[in-house]
């Protein structure tokens, strides 16, 4: 069995793979001081609950964008498991992709394994949007290659920002408002959020394929991808499992490499 790990600046998904079958995965908050000794005992009891054995994982892969994290992940398996994982990022990790920017080494590990997944998943090229604790636009070829995007604050990040800075104003929920303008501060903050990140990504979106000049599908995937949905009719496909089935396209790589 596979255990993919996405390790975000947020959140920390483990998922379990038995060959291209997703078993399970589950969410721990990022901590670059937790351990792999508690990352264990956690993981141990949401496994046994799947009715799975850590002992059954035989390959590990991760991806990180925090590399303090990566350590305490590595030896998840290296103490417990007894191997290497494999790591994203890595000289002698093949993504089968080409990453057509001047530092390809300075793109996260996260957009590089959407890139992977889309590829493998769906045809033509891409605008893939992952709503994170930042929100990222990419652009992936119909090759599969990854050209570049785009990163902006994420909607969360911007909430707090706005509640912290500003004395008076509270910190809202993520949530559509019943209509654009407020009439109390609780509901123009809403109305700011939710409208003007729809807005953001409406103008991105149109202004990446203008520069692009070809078709492109606009995939959707990160926490608050439901949400922005059915805002605008410019989101063509939710995909939840993007970045951990990109994971497990890498790891396929690299096995028949």
């Amino acid at each position: 069995m596979l255990l993919a790990i996405d390790a975000g600046n947020t959140n920390c998904v483990f998922a379990i793979f038995d060959k291209d079958k997703l078993l399970g995965q589950w969410r721990i908050a990022t901590s670059q001081s937790r351990t792999a000794d508690e990352y264990v005992v956690w993981l141990r009891q949401l496994l046994k609950i799947a009715d799975i054995e850590l002992d059954q994982v035989d390959a590990c892969i991760i991806s990180t964008v925090v590399p303090q994290a990566l350590f305490n992940l590595r030896q998840i398996t290296r103490r417990y498991l007894n191997f290497e994982p494999m790591v994203v990022g890595s000289k002698d990790v093949t993504l089968g992709i080409d990453v057509r920017v001047p530092q390809p080494e300075t793109v996260g590990a996260d957009r590089l394994a959407n890139a992977v997944g889309a590829h493998a998943k769906y045809e033509g090229s891409f605008i893939i949007i992952d709503f994170g604790t930042a929100t990222t636009f990419d652009v992936v070829a119909e090759d599969g290659a990854y050209e570049g995007g785009i990163i902006c604050p994420g909607v969360n990040l911007s909430v707090e920002a706005l509640h912290m800075a500003a004395a008076k104003l509270p910190n809202v929920a993520i949530e559509k408002p019943e209509s654009v303008i407020g009439t109390t501060t609780d509901q123009a903050m809403k109305s700011g959020v939710f409208w003007g990140y729809t807005s953001m990504i409406e103008g991105l979106v149109t202004r990446i394929k203008q520069e692009y000049q070809r078709p492109m599908t606009v995939l959707a995937t990160g926490g608050l991808s439901h949400l922005f949905r059915h805002a605008t009719n410019l989101i063509d496909q939710l995909d939840d499992d993007l970045t951990i089935d990109g994971l497990l396209e890498i790891y396929k790589r690299n096995q028949q490499a």
